[in-house]
């Protein structure tokens, strides 16, 4: 009878130990089920917070320039020391560093005595050469004269010595004939005396333009229109012919034609079967922080066998005189050039394993990662080949947090697209 009793209890207790543990596995299946539940909402509450802001850009077409830049030093179009073409002093000089000239504006004027004296002797010898001349055509006139008498009076006789030799000597007829021939040499010899006195006139003027030219000379000129860069002398300086040597001619100025300036590119060798006359160039300048167009003007159309590289002359027009020779540019030297292609920021592309890819914003405003292939690059844009069309928009700037199918919310950078864009 006690076993019986202790056999139902102890079954009544591992039946109530039952119960228990299946309650406390409920709870805790409950309490899993409940904590699940809440690490679902937290994470689409994260998701909802991570809808991130990008900056977007469309795919446009455009034209592309891929070039080579070198740096060069601009130099004046031409610049010259002004030196005197005859020695003298320096009566006075009417311009100073920094003065803008004209062509044949005058510079200065120089002090030559003895230019001026000679001068009047040479106009004194003209006017007397010219005298000579209009006192030989009074002796041309006088001796035509006297031929035209003495030819008259030797006909007459000749003619009356042929009807009626009787009447007239023989002597008479030969004196008349013998003046006739004198009164016509005397024409000849005034004729030449003339013709040399005209010479003389020639020969004079000929002097005193020299001369002219030479008094001409004091008078100082600007040849081209240019900037005074440099001024070496002063009222009252000695100046010395400027056919003379280098160390003893000093010069009045140095001119500068600045309104077009020269810049000197070595293009290397692979690169110039691209070299054109007439080619245009971009030429940055940092100190006035602009860019300028430039021109190819000329090249030696020989490669320089210790560098490689042909010399390239570029025009750059500087009208306003904004550029100062000795100023440093970049020239951008167009070597390949692509007409209305697809292009995007160069900011747009990453490179990833080899690979090119782009982040496009689709109509749903999720990523859509996409493999590209690209063309020529500058500094700015990449000409893309496949992948992209025309109107896509992508993110340019930070991508490191994207990945492909996230929501994103759209910031256009540039121009704004059309509504609707992909």
């Amino acid at each position: 009878m006690i076993d019986k009793t202790f056999f139902s209890t102890s079954l009544l207790w591992r039946r109530l130990a039952w119960m228990a543990l299946m309650s406390l596995v409920g709870a805790l299946l409950a309490g899993t089920t409940g904590c699940s539940r809440d690490k679902v909402g937290i994470a689409e509450s994260t998701e909802q917070e991570k809808v991130v802001s990008v900056a977007v850009t469309k795919v446009v077409r455009t034209d592309l320039s891929q070039g080579l830049q070198i740096a060069a030093e601009f130099r004046p179009f031409q610049e010259i020391d002004v030196h005197a073409k005859v020695a003298g002093y320096v009566k006075h000089i009417d311009v100073d560093v920094g003065d803008r000239v004209k062509k044949g504006q005058t510079l200065a004027i120089l002090e030559v005595p003895e230019l001026q004296q000679e001068l009047n002797q040479v106009a004194a010898a003209m006017r007397q050469s010219e005298q000579e001349v209009e006192r030989s055509q009074h002796e041309l006139k006088r001796a035509e004269a006297d031929y035209t008498v003495a030819h008259l009076s030797y006909s007459r006789l000749e003619s009356v010595s042929k009807t009626r030799p009787e009447l007239i000597a023989q002597q008479e007829v030969d004196d008349a004939q013998g003046k006739d021939a004198a009164a016509d040499a005397q024409v000849a010899a005034a004729k030449s005396g003339l013709a040399a006195a005209r010479d003389h006139v020639q020969e004079a003027a000929s002097n005193r333009a020299r001369v002219q030219a030479l008094f001409d000379y004091t008078r100082i000129t600007a040849p081209f229109d240019g900037v005074i860069t440099a001024r070496y002398a002063d009222t009252g300086a000695m100046l010395a012919a400027g056919t003379t040597s280098e160390q003893q001619a000093l010069s009045l100025v140095k001119l500068s034609q600045n309104g077009v300036l020269r810049l000197e590119i070595p293009v290397p060798e692979a690169n110039v079967a691209s070299v054109h006359e007439g080619k245009k160039v971009s030429v940055e300048v940092q100190a006035v922080n602009k860019t300028f167009e430039g021109t190819v003007a000329r090249f030696a159309e020989k490669v320089d066998s210790a560098t490689r590289t042909m010399m390239t002359e570029v025009d750059v027009v500087n009208s306003n005189l904004q550029l100062v020779p000795g100023m440093y540019a970049y020239v951008s030297f167009p070597i390949v050039e692509k007409k209305n292609v697809l292009t995007v920021p160069v900011q747009a592309i990453s490179r990833e394993q080899n690979k090119a890819i782009a982040y496009c914003v689709n109509r749903e405003n999720r990523i859509e990662v996409r493999p590209v292939t690209i063309g020529t690059e500058t500094r700015d844009q990449i000409e893309i080949l496949t992948g992209l069309s025309e109107g896509d928009q992508v993110v340019v700037g930070n991508i490191s947090q994207l990945r492909d199918g996230q929501t994103v919310t759209r910031k256009f950078v540039g121009s704004s697209p059309s509504q609707g864009g992909t």
